[in-house]
């Protein structure tokens, strides 16, 4: 659990004040706000200040910057930082607008680089609640539109289909109807109790606990106080509030609030990221539905706790969560960068087979991928989605590379068919010296 923060009675705040002044444009106050440290951190921080005397000043100089929102009747705050506001600078620039300024390729190589990225969210965000498989796996039954063969299977398949959904209805506003619609497509079958499938929690009987602890961490508001929340919350999602907010501080604000609601039995997680997404697209964000976020958020999740409870501990402060959200953002979009480079040279690597007579750019990237994986098994349902293309190109694609022995047919029943490297497959590629 999360240690207390100091209580101040009012001559200890008269003190604090006195040393905010002191240490106003100091080094020390700017890192610690920047980093957004909670009372956990901050103690440590310096020796020639008391702990409690220093987290003091510390909490002056962020109520006098702070910002409120509301939901039902619950206050919460949130403090733009420096770090903040220049991060939000770099997303403007980098996951709006076109391609070609944010990432280095052309609009019309789009489904070419990132379709495969959008697999990866909903692998990692279904890891995230349990799903036990591997990336691997996972990809080879979204790819070949394999049947899920257990729970873990179909939480990502319920993942992959509701952000494509997302990403069709992206311009709709938030209702409480289609919030328990997408709820809906994202349980599908993952519940213990099916009735609970796009259906807001009837009771209190859900507490928010730490696995390896057993200790509750999160109290949800009663089940009766969710419609008004959800009301506030749907009209915060649709509708420009008075004061300016940027569009990623309010999508990760509304990433927070339905963890903290918690108006589903379970899939409240899940359903959060997905309306995180989908607000960031409806702003005109849509580099963000190719960021996996769930990725990074998986591989630090005590952060991602914490950075709820500093929230709930610190009277409702969101910059600590805020502040984390942000950061993912930030490796997620590098990991992005990271995964175009890779498929880049891939593409770049498989243009030499592109000298075979009669072969298009797609044959060449099959070709590839039989190439540095010999015992792959293909069949024309992945290749259409591997390469975003109609049923009808992927099985001509895969009929001229049997014309040209390349690959060979596996008939798996009277309908199905199934693709595999050829024996001949080398000894073709030494006739035109590959």
């Amino acid at each position: 659990m999360i240690e207390q923060a100091p209580k101040f009675s009012k001559r200890d705040l008269e003190n604090n004040f006195k040393l905010y002044l002191d240490i106003y444009s100091s080094d020390l106050l700017k890192s610690i706000n920047n980093e957004y440290l909670y009372w956990d951190k901050v103690k440590y921080k310096s020796k020639e200040y008391k702990p409690e005397e220093l987290w003091g000043a510390v909490k002056f100089s962020r109520l006098s910057k702070q910002l409120l929102v509301t939901f039902g009747n619950y206050n919460f705050n949130y403090v733009i930082t420096d770090n903040i506001q220049k991060s939000l600078h770099q997303f403007d620039l980098n996951i709006g607008g076109n391609l070609g300024s944010n990432i280095g390729i052309g609009d019309t190589d789009k489904e070419k680089f990132l379709i495969s990225s959008i697999m990866e969210e909903a692998i990692s965000s279904s890891q995230m609640e349990g799903a036990a498989t591997t990336r691997k796996k996972a990809k080879e039954m979204l790819q070949k539109e394999l049947k899920p063969t257990n729970k873990s299977d179909q939480m990502i398949l319920n993942n992959y289909i509701t952000i494509q959904h997302i990403s069709q209805h992206k311009n709709e506003d938030l209702t409480p109807e289609n919030l328990l619609y997408i709820h809906s497509l994202i349980s599908k079958n993952t519940l213990d109790n099916s009735d609970d499938e796009g259906r807001f929690r009837t009771n209190d009987d859900i507490y928010v606990v730490n696995h390896s602890t057993s200790e509750l961490i999160h109290q949800p508001p009663g089940f009766e106080e969710i419609p008004k929340l959800l009301y506030d919350f749907c009209k915060f999602f649709n509708e420009d509030t008075s004061d300016f907010i940027h569009p990623i501080i309010k999508g990760i604000i509304i990433h927070f609030m339905i963890g903290w609601i918690h108006p589903f039995s379970d899939g409240n997680g899940r359903t959060a990221r997905t309306l995180f997404y989908w607000y960031m697209l409806k702003r005109g964000y849509w580099l963000t539905e190719y960021l996996s976020i769930s990725r990074i958020i998986k591989d630090t999740k005590t952060q991602y706790e914490k950075a709820y409870l500093y929230t709930e501990n610190d009277e409702n402060d969101l910059t600590y969560f805020i502040t984390y959200h942000i950061k993912t953002m930030e490796k997620a979009f590098e990991a992005l960068k990271e995964y175009i480079t890779r498929k880049q040279k891939e593409v770049i690597q498989s243009t030499k087979f592109l000298k075979i007579p009669n072969i298009n750019e797609r044959q060449a990237q099959i070709i590839k991928l039989l190439h540095d994986d010999s015992d792959r098994v293909l069949n024309a349902r992945e290749i259409e989605n591997r390469f975003n293309t109609s049923n009808f190109t992927a099985r001509s694609d895969l009929k001229g590379l049997v014309e040209l022995g390349f690959i060979e047919i596996i008939q798996v029943n009277k309908i199905k068919q199934n693709f595999i490297k050829s024996s001949r497959f080398e000894d073709i590629l030494k006739k035109y010296k590959l």
